[in-house]
C-alpha cells in the first residue's frame, strides 16, 4: 500500500501548484526590487512625470529607470499618460491595483524602523563571531 506524501509536502500545503508558486515569486521579485519599491513611495503622494521620478531616485540610470516603470505598468501597479504639450511629456501614477501595496510597504517600512536596533545587535554578534 502507497502513502500519498504530497498532502504533506510544502508544495502542496497551502493549496497552489508550484506553477501557482513560481509565477507568484516573479510578481514579487518584480513589485519589491530596489526601484520598484522606491518608485511606488515617489507615485503615492501624486503623479510624476519620468524626470520628476529620476530626480528622486538617487544612483538610477535612465535605462533601469525606463525597464521598472514598463514592468511596473505591464503588471497594472501604474499607469501611464502622455502628456500632448510643446514638448511631450509622459506621467506616471499609482493604479487602485497598486495603491493596494501601500499597506503592506508600509508595514514592512514600520518593521524596519522598529527593528532596526535588533538587526544592527544581530549584525555585530555576527560579525563579532566571524572575526574569531
Amino acid at each position: 500500500m502507497s502513502v500519498d506524501t504530497r498532502q504533506h509536502s510544502p508544495a502542496h500545503s497551502s493549496g497552489l501548484s508550484c506553477g501557482d508558486k513560481a509565477s507568484g515569486r516573479l510578481l514579487l521579485d518584480q513589485i519589491t526590487d530596489k526601484w520598484s519599491v522606491s518608485i511606488l513611495f515617489a507615485l503615492c503622494s501624486k503623479p510624476l512625470r519620468f524626470n520628476e521620478i529620476k530626480r528622486s531616485m538617487d544612483g538610477i540610470t535612465q535605462k533601469s529607470l525606463t525597464q521598472c516603470l514598463r514592468r511596473l505598468e505591464r503588471n497594472g501597479i501604474i499607469s501611464r499618460r502622455v502628456i500632448p504639450s510643446s514638448q511631450i511629456a509622459v506621467e506616471y501614477s499609482i493604479t487602485p491595483l497598486g495603491r493596494t501595496l501601500e499597506a503592506p510597504f508600509q508595514a514592512l517600512f514600520n518593521w524596519t524602523i522598529e527593528h532596526s536596533s535588533d538587526v544592527t545587535l544581530a549584525q555585530a554578534t555576527f560579525d563579532a563571531r566571524a572575526a574569531e
